[in-house]
């Protein structure tokens, strides 16, 4: 699958410097996932040719975090079963932006507490 589009690479020259802009003014371009285990990355910034700035997700919600991610890093990435990082073909560029990702995020909880949180209501 290819990752850098022509409609992605158009939506990050869209996008363009996002250093002076807030949360909710940010736009995601793609969304990048591990299809064997953890890792989720929303690009929102190309820096040059192998450098984007993100939001990761490396299955810690608590803890994800906007930074910089090297594309070449990612690519050449081998998860279980020899699957490499692939490009969410559904995320539609610029749909969200990237205060809406972090409060998503931000808000998910662990599956083993969501159960106890429910079971707990249930014998209250």
């Amino acid at each position: 699958m290819k990752i850098l589009t022509k409609e992605v690479l158009k939506a990050f020259a869209k996008q363009g410097y996002c250093g002076n802009k807030q949360t909710k003014d940010i736009k995601i371009v793609m969304k990048l996932f591990n299809p064997t285990g953890a890792g989720t990355w929303y690009l929102y910034e190309k820096e040059d040719e192998d450098i984007y700035w993100c939001f990761a997700n490396l299955n810690d919600p608590q803890n994800a975090e906007c930074g910089t991610v090297s594309m070449s890093e990612l690519m050449a990435f081998k998860g279980r079963f020899g699957l490499h990082i692939e490009r969410d073909m559904h995320f539609k560029p610029l749909s969200m932006t990237l205060e809406q990702v972090i409060n998503l995020i931000k808000s998910e909880q662990p599956a083993c507490l969501t159960i106890l949180i429910k079971n707990k209501k249930k014998t209250v």
